[in-house]
């Protein structure tokens, strides 16, 4: 026996233990269960793909070792170890190129315009999904066969024998495990997967919504990898810890459960144990002697480990992200048979209703993490479209989400691979998950869901909460549009119960109830473009509508709402779009764009045009008259707009009558690249939306109130905030100071907001067809007399009047006088100059930092200067072609200054982005021309 197995056996032959393992014994034991022992990824290898429409043999051939698969297709796992959809398995093997330019995908892969089965060709017939695997496995062991659920359904065949059919592997999330002992053998093997057709209204998968356009094959395929755990008779799995944390959280009672089967004829004894490792600190080590009779699983529950003064996990927004780690291990006689291995961190999570008002009766859903309450400010992401999942793009994506300062993110029924909450985990975003809508997850009537239905349900429900249930990250999970019925919301509960899914569980999005679970508290809509003032109203709702759909002002918990269409830049336009796309897109606005969506027409729930957006733009700012005007116009509007609705949420925070609590932008972003419903697109741009959101959700900001024209200040970070001033700049659009005003001597608490700290003279309210008078209202925040927030509004006399009988009820807003802006585009020119250098940074990161100063001799705004890193020449001139560094992230972006005035940005990107260039630097405004400056030193005026 090896030292490190005697030292295991050692500390297991001790029934009972609980304690401080000592150094050289915890390292043994951690070293045993290091990584998983037994448990492997089928599939690594690759896999083979082809639609059974060219395949002839049945699964007992397929799926037989050294079967011929000349002319199949050729598939390599993604990052989380899945061979994907079938459209995956045609673009890996060079079928349709650029599939996402232009509607290249329906070119290559047809056309869908709902949601419902298969419809076009290859996708509409079966598909075989197979490949060989070698197992570690000797004479007497034993083999089980996870499939953790399908995009669609499946037969499962091993070896040329059935294991089980579509009856019981349906759903994306519905994992099965299967005993494939007398099949498994040492040497080559073969897994193979009949994959029946998605369709997402009579199956429990997913789909797009109408988030972008439909996948023509409705991502059939795998998702999630399959795996086989090979042991001796004893068998672990399913480990995890029960929290019960002190209400002021001084203690931790951690609970170590494992479930352990015998796989043999035989009664089993043998040994299990567990070890709880701090983030610093002695593991702790908890062990178990334990008969299980023939053919049984046992839940293991250990006695509760009590930690004092347990490491608190946090919102990175609110403190670290210490995490425990958990390792268990199951043996007999002193040979380690199976081994576990997982993370999880120690936050309580609570919420309840607050605020009854007229609105909401019932109260408003308000979070509670650790004992602190807090406004979530989140969006709702999507996957890849063709559910592709790449490590490197999460952690890029999730580093743009804590650089808009969210607070986290919304899964409406796309639940991710574990990698994803890892990445959550440590970077302190939280989760809020959940059902899918207007699919079969969301059904007409409780008496449609027969048994066979409500095991999927159950059985997804077991899944999700074993996928999730360890992470802090994930801290809530409820149903979207519709409340469950008993029956459903029972095969759920039992579930979560079951498998000790601790988090609150929410209703509805909308403003739902069950006598289970009580009011949602939350609310949904609008979806279409809204002015950005209509965020900030608290007292109109249809109060025909217990739902409260469509009445979106920052009151309540807003479970998803925006104002509809995004623009991206010029620079990621031309990357997706075709010339004629680019031409229809400020051309006719009534154009049903390919990368909105399928729904055609404008009104009501179509946003397959940018009609309503375009509508507002020209009303409100004036016309256009080439592309880069209408880019540079809508992104304008779309900035004005996103940080309007956080800000909104913020600002009413406060309100004890009727407080809102939350938002979460539909959508944050897209699975592709897109013109609907993102605060960045899908090649990292980041747009005059994702800037707004950005500004609204800085650390330390001051706001000013559409509503009441005061200013309020918030502290979203960690720790209190003194020796803080707020400036108020009223100015005008020759440069004219009207009123200049400053509120000193400021203390603020983490999460804190404060109202009423002073309120700048405005021009007064004009109404058409009195002239409009458009201004600027400019805020800074000082500490200690260094300037740490600048935010700049352009305003106009003529205000946006909502006509709210006319807008409840429907996602997009009707208005009976449109603010008045036009002047905007009359702003006298200016000038600016930039001095940029470039420095390595964390992470074998680069930095460039660039200072740009508004040079004019004559007064007027510089108004919303981009910088942007650009791969150059030597000579310091912008390099050829597409140029722009898309995935850099900027810590702030499209500011407005005026002469004298300087703000310093800084851009972080990978040295590959360069791809060999020298970094240049490009700063572009509405008033100004375009400026390239070295990267790496220089000035230009």
């Amino acid at each position: 026996m090896s030292r490190k197995l005697a030292l295991l056996a050692a500390l297991l032959l001790v029934p009972g233990v609980v304690g401080v393992a000592g150094p050289a014994a915890a390292q043994d034991v951690r070293a045993e269960t290091a990584s998983p022992h037994g448990l492997s990824t089928i599939g690594q290898s690759g896999w083979q793909v082809l639609t059974t429409a060219n395949v002839k043999d049945g699964g007992d051939k397929v799926s037989t070792p050294g079967y011929a698969t000349g002319g199949w297709l050729r598939v390599k796992p993604d990052d989380a170890g899945a061979p994907g959809t079938e459209i995956t398995a045609l673009l890996q093997n060079g079928k349709c190129p650029d599939v996402f330019v232009s509607d290249r995908m329906r070119q290559c892969f047809g056309y869908v315009d709902k949601l419902g089965p298969v419809v076009t060709k290859p996708f509409s017939d079966p598909w075989w999904y197979r490949t060989d695997f070698t197992p570690d496995i000797r004479p007497g062991q034993y083999a089980k066969l996870t499939i953790p659920g399908i995009v669609g359904e499946g037969d499962v065949w091993v070896n040329g024998k059935l294991v089980a059919t579509r009856d019981v592997v349906s759903g994306a999330f519905a994992g099965h495990t299967f005993d494939v002992s007398d099949l498994v053998k040492p040497g080559r093997n073969t897994l193979a997967i009949k994959v029946y057709p998605n369709d997402p209204t009579k199956m429990y998968t997913l789909d797009q919504v109408d988030w972008s356009q439909i996948p023509p094959d409705n991502n059939t395929g795998i998702q999630f990898a399959p795996t086989l755990q090979v042991s001796d008779a004893l068998t672990g799995e399913n480990a995890h810890v029960v929290q019960d944390n002190a209400p002021d959280l001084s203690s931790s009672s951690l609970t170590v459960k494992v479930d352990v089967t015998n796989n043999a004829a035989s009664r089993q004894t043998g040994d299990v144990a567990a070890t709880i490792t701090p983030p610093a600190g002695a593991p702790i080590v908890v062990q178990q002697r334990v008969t299980i009779p023939a053919g049984t699983k046992r839940t293991v529950t250990f006695a509760p480990v009590k930690i004092a003064h347990p490491q608190l996990w946090w919102p990175y927004s609110m403190g670290g992200q210490p995490l425990y780690t958990l390792t268990t291990a199951v043996s007999q006689h002193g040979v380690l048979s199976t081994s576990s291995k997982s993370t999880f961190g120690i936050r309580t999570v609570t919420s309840r209703l607050v605020g009854k008002s007229a609105a909401l009766p019932a109260g408003a859903r308000q979070f509670t993490i650790n004992g602190r309450d807090f406004v979530f400010r989140g969006g709702g992401f999507a996957p890849d479209l063709f559910l592709r999942y790449d490590s490197a793009d999460t952690a890029h994506q999730l580093a743009l989400i804590k650089n808009l300062g969210l607070s986290g993110v919304r899964l409406e029924g796309h639940d991710m691979p574990q990698d994803f909450y890892e990445q959550a985990d440590r970077a302190g975003l939280l989760v809020i998950g959940g059902f899918l809508c207007c699919d079969a997850w969301q059904p007409d009537t409780a008496g449609q869901l027969g048994e066979r239905d409500l095991r999927i349900i159950h059985d997804s429900s077991v899944s999700i909460a074993q996928r999730e249930r360890n992470h802090p990250s994930v801290f809530n999970y409820g149903w979207s549009d519709n409340e469950p019925f008993p029956n459903q919301e029972h095969a759920v509960l039992s579930a979560f119960a079951q498998e000790d899914f601790q988090v609150p569980v929410i209703a509805s999005a909308e403003y739902k109830s069950t006598p289970t679970l009580g009011n949602s508290g939350e609310k949904e809509g609008p979806y279409d473009w809204v002015p950005p003032s209509y965020w900030y109203d608290r007292s109109h709702f249809d109060a025909s509508d217990d739902s409260r759909t469509n009445a979106g002002g920052a009151w309540g918990f807003a479970s998803e709402q925006s104002a509809g269409h995004t623009v991206p830049t010029l620079d990621s336009i031309k990357r997706f779009l075709s010339p004629a796309e680019q031409a229809k897109l400020w051309q006719d606005p009534a154009y049903n764009q390919y990368h909105a969506n399928f729904e055609p027409g404008h009104g009501g729930y179509a946003f397959g045009t940018l009609y309503t957006l375009d509508q507002s733009i020209q009303q409100r700012y004036g016309k256009w008259n080439s592309l880069e005007s209408y880019v540079d116009l809508a992104n304008i509007a779309n900035y004005e707009n996103t940080r309007s609705q956080f800000e909104a949420f913020l600002d009413h925070s406060t309100d004890r009558a009727n407080p809102s609590t939350g938002v979460v932008y539909w959508q944050l972003n897209k699975g592709w690249p897109t013109l609907l419903w993102s605060l960045y697109n899908d090649d990292g741009d980041q747009p005059g939306a994702y800037f707004g959101a950005q500004k609204a959700n800085k650390p330390l900001h001051a706001i000013y109130g559409y509503d009441d024209g005061t200013v309020t200040l918030d502290n979203l970070g960690a720790a209190t905030q003194s020796g803080l001033s707020v400036q108020a700049r009223v100015i005008d659009t020759a440069g004219n100071v009207l009123d200049d005003r400053t509120a000193s001597g400021i203390s603020l608490g983490s999460q804190g907001v404060k109202t009423g700290v002073l309120k700048p003279k405005v021009p007064a309210e004009t109404k058409a067809p009195a002239p409009a008078q458009v201004y600027f209202v400019e805020l800074q925040v000082k500490q200690d007399g260094k300037v740490v927030d600048r935010n700049v509004y352009w305003l106009s006399t003529q205000k946006d009047v909502v006509d709210w009988a006319k807008t409840l009820g429907n996602p997009q807003a009707t208005l009976s006088q449109y603010a008045n802006l036009q002047a905007l585009q009359n702003l006298p020119k200016s000038q600016v100059g930039a001095v940029a250098t470039t420095k390595p940074g964390p992470g074998g990161t680069l930095v460039t930092t660039v200072t740009v100063t508004n040079t004019a001799k004559t007064p007027g705004a510089a108004f919303f200067l981009r910088a942007d890193v650009r791969r150059g020449t030597p000579d310091g001139r912008e390099a050829p072609g597409d140029n722009q560094l898309a995935n850099a992230t900027w810590d702030d972006n499209d500011i407005t200054l005026w002469p004298g005035q300087s703000q310093t940005l800084t851009a972080t990107y990978r040295p590959s982005d360069l791809r060999g260039a020298s970094p240049v630097v490009s700063v572009d405004g509405f008033t100004t021309g375009r400026i390239v400056v070295r990267g790496t030193g220089g000035y230009s005026e």
